[in-house]
């Protein structure tokens, strides 16, 4: 793999900055605790004592040395959310939320978008997103019926929080012309109840017919996740989304879907000089002919754009019951979920991004889909050896113990997202049974040598890095319940490292992001409390007070005046 080299300068600021805190966590093995830091325009220029980076300073700058003492707060490096969709999230933040914070059932989701569509113009289409049924007190998927007491004259559509389908109501289905008599595309289904009609639901491919023209369609390698908005407002859209990502602390994105559209919004976010994050771009596999036709055989870029490498589909999701068990779910035996390519083709795309040296990112969930995956990895690296190429694994799921160590000698990286199975992890276990415990087994990767990068795969969850950690370290849910022994959590640490540093090597860019090291960029965020400190329990809330990127800040926390805490006292900031 060709880690990412930046082409552009890297002139010093004015004014050498000083940055100080009660704790300081820099994930640099040689040095992982300092008193303070100096930040030199976009780079850290020393870390170590306050004496030896006022020292630096004096060296370094003629100019008046400029303080910033954060009191009690604890620094870490920025985080890294290294499997995330920018543009879903930020249209997702337009729809209603239905999540399990906003409606714990059916009528409470109900009587959310019957008020949204108060308030949008007539015509318009209600969307919502983030229920999980198996939250809901229903322990079920709202119906067409349910939800054509939102609207009978106009489309709603309420995603489920996987992102891989979803409800309509009656409008929906005729406008699109889908009736009982309508055959399930290949890769997808419009769900029907025991008489046969439709219930609704509608998964996958069969999203096309929300999509549009210009959607992600199945023929694309992928799911249909983005419905089309005027450009205009799509660029609104991912102005909106960094500012949540910043908000959790957030300074890097790999971005684990990029289509043209995407790709166009993030040329002209960084043509207005509007790109605050960091963004690693992974392009569909259907681009990937397109790709090697331009030469790009390797990361390229700049340090706030950049292509990263090529995003795969092996199999659907644990959450709406996609993934591939061909045996079929538990919790209903007549589903089975679907893979995405036959092995022999998924096995040659895979072989033609190696061959280059282009990292790969496969999106598998279930044994069967891991097995095609690995393998697939395995021949490409017999035919042509690469100890760095880092192909990744997204999501990762469940894993035999042998494909775990399999993935150690062939150097795959997963990259999860603990948050899955604090929202939903229940629902695994009721999907395929037992197994289902071992969901997404963090501590049997370290066990096994098995680098661990966490994420959140947002807006399947919020980009809230220490929700993530706090579920990697108790792997408790959010009902409360303990999934699997305690060999599968990892520590406040592990976690850590998995955010930061770990999640900077998935996108090639350890050089420059993911530790407090010295000529690495200024990107860090400022903690209320100290997370390897704290009680796990507590980690999910601390906040984020500030985050900084290429050493500016981006995003302060906005504080009541009668607030006391006071490690805000604007004196220290």
């Amino acid at each position: 793999m060709r880690k990412l080299t930046t082409f552009e300068s890297r002139s010093f600021g004015p004014t050498p900055i000083l940055i100080m805190a009660a704790d300081i966590h820099t994930l640099d093995p040689a040095q992982p605790s300092a008193e303070a830091f100096l930040v030199v325009g976009p780079d850290i220029a020393a870390v170590g004592s306050v004496e030896s980076c006022r020292a630096a300073a004096g060296r370094l700058s003629g100019r008046e040395l400029e303080v910033r003492d954060f009191g009690g707060a604890t620094i870490v490096p920025g985080f890294i959310d290294a499997h995330a969709h920018p543009l879903m999230y930020g249209q997702m933040l337009s729809w209603v939320d239905c999540g399990p914070e906003k409606a714990g059932s059916i009528p409470e989701i109900v009587a959310l978008l019957r008020e949204a569509a108060q308030a949008i113009p007539n015509g318009l289409p209600v969307r919502g997103y983030g229920y999980e049924h198996r939250n809901l007190v229903e322990s079920r998927h709202p119906t067409r019926f349910e939800l054509d007491g939102v609207a009978s004259e106009r489309e709603v559509y309420l995603m489920n929080a996987s992102g891989h389908g979803g409800v309509v109501n009656s409008f929906t289905l005729e406008l699109h012309g889908v009736s009982r008599d309508t055959p399930n595309p290949q890769g997808g289904e419009f769900f029907r109840d025991a008489k046969g009609e439709l219930t609704g639901e509608l998964s996958d491919a069969a999203c096309n017919i929300l999509t549009g023209l210009e959607g992600v369609k199945i023929g694309h390698h992928g799911p249909n996740f983005h419905l089309a908005d005027e450009p205009e407002e799509h660029l609104r859209q991912l102005g909106a989304a960094q500012e949540k990502f910043l908000a959790g602390g957030v300074t890097a994105i790999g971005d684990a879907q990029v289509s043209r559209r995407e790709f166009d919004m993030y040329l002209q976010l960084a043509e207005q000089n509007q790109l605050k994050v960091r963004i690693g771009m992974y392009l569909l596999s259907h681009l990937l002919d397109d790709a090697l036709d331009m030469g790009l055989h390797g990361q390229f870029g700049n340090a706030r754009l950049s292509f990263a490498g090529i995003k795969l589909y092996a199999d659907g999701t644990l959450g709406g019951w996609t993934a591939y068990f061909p045996d079929g779910y538990v919790g209903d035996p007549c589903r089975t979920g679907q893979l995405y390519h036959e092995p022999a083709a998924y096995k040659e795309l895979i072989r033609k991004a190696h061959v280059v040296g282009l990292q790969t990112a496969t999106h598998a969930q279930s044994p069967t889909a891991l097995e095609m995956v690995i393998d697939a990895i395995e021949s490409a690296q017999a035919e042509r050896p690469d100890p760095d190429a880092r192909h990744r694994i997204e999501h990762c799921g469940l894993p035999t113990p042998e494909q775990i160590r399999r993935m150690a000698a062939a150097g795959i990286y997963p990259v999860n997202q603990p948050q899955h199975y604090y929202n939903w992890g229940e629902g695994v276990q009721q999907a395929i049974g037992t197994p289902g415990e071992r969901f997404n087994p963090l501590g049997e990767f370290i066990a096994a040598g098995v680098p661990v990068t966490i994420s959140s795969d947002a807006p399947v969850a919020d980009p809230l890095p220490l929700e993530a950690i706090q579920a990697a370290v108790t792997r408790v849910t959010r009902n409360g319940h303990k999934l699997g022994p305690d060999n599968l959590c990892i520590t406040a640490g592990e976690a850590l490292a998995a955010h930061t540093i770990n999640a900077a090597r998935v996108l090639g860019r350890e050089d420059d992001l993911g530790s407090l090291t010295s000529g690495k960029r200024a990107d860090f965020a400022v903690l209320s409390e100290d997370p390897l400190a704290c009680k796990p329990e507590r980690i999910s809330g601390i906040e984020v007070l500030q985050t900084w990127v290429d050493g500016s800040c981006q995003y302060t926390l906005d504080v009541a005046p009668s607030d006391p805490t006071p490690s805000l006292d604007p004196a220290n900031f």
